[in-house]
């Protein structure tokens, strides 16, 4: 199943080399919501392996991204000790549009004074 995901692009690390067969790049994102009024931060840290590790090269720190992203998950067990990690997978990052400006004010948009004001004597 895939996910999306869209914030600001905090952290691009180093591609690691984890063995001869298989390399692997992390990335983080920051998302911000707000919820009944409060702003909630989250980091976010996310995957890309082998072949995929040059997607994140495109983009800079401070870019807003939509990453589209998988769910895996591993059990890992040495020595009768058995621990399970889950990584974000990302498959495709884009650059969202930049939020557009608002339009200028008109003069149409400028509050006529108070109403009464020009009635008054002097």
């Amino acid at each position: 199943m895939a996910f999306e995901l869209t914030g600001r692009l905090i952290e691009k690390y180093n591609v690691v080399r984890v063995s001869d067969k298989f390399q692997k790049r992390e990335f983080v994102v920051e998302k911000k919501e707000i919820n009944n009024g409060t702003e909630y931060t989250d980091y976010i840290k996310f995957q890309l392996t082998q072949d995929r590790c040059g997607m994140i090269e495109p983009f800079k720190l401070n870019d807003e991204i939509k990453i589209s992203f998988d769910l895996r998950g591993k059990r890992w067990e040495k020595e009768g000790n058995v621990n399970y990690f889950t990584n974000l997978s990302a498959f495709r990052i884009e650059k969202t549009a930049e939020p557009p400006m608002p339009p200028p004010g008109l003069p149409d948009d400028i509050p006529d004074e108070e109403p009464g004001m020009d009635d008054l004597p002097f």
